[in-house]
């Protein structure tokens, strides 16, 4: 069973997606970043590996699709709180991302979403689970 994950995504210039995510408080492990690739620590068990898109497509075997213009995937990220959200969602609108969809407040989860500079999406996500409403 795994117990990692690490997430592959396509950048056109790795330097400027390290800048930007570095200034949001990731770290980078150097073991597994060099010119064609940065490996961003979100937690223990989840890593974000960017490849610029020539060596992505290495992998992929597919053309790259351009992330502004379709969605490839959501990456949901869970907060401590309303205000973490909040912050992590300013910082990076003040950094070159953009907001694609609105704050979503549901009582019990709270979650705001911005696109980073090669237009991946990313949901920050506050949850209450004392709140949460009753399945039955």
């Amino acid at each position: 069973m795994a117990t990692k994950i690490f997430i592959n995504l396509p950048v056109k210039d790795l330097e400027r997606s390290k800048a930007f995510f570095s200034a949001l408080g990731y770290s980078f492990n150097p073991q597994f970043t060099d010119d064609k690739a940065a490996c961003m620590v979100i937690s223990e068990h989840i890593y974000v590996m960017m490849l610029v898109e020539s060596y992505f497509k290495s992998f992929a075997k597919k053309e790259v699709g351009d992330a502004h213009l379709a969605a490839q995937v959501l990456l949901a990220l869970d907060a401590t709180s309303r205000e973490e959200v909040q912050q992590t969602i300013t910082k990076a609108t003040e950094l070159g991302g953009s907001i694609y969809s609105q704050p979503q407040d549901h009582g019990w989860m709270y979650q705001h979403s911005f696109a980073d500079l090669d237009g991946h999406q990313w949901e920050i996500v506050y949850m209450d689970a004392t709140k949460m409403p009753n399945c039955d």
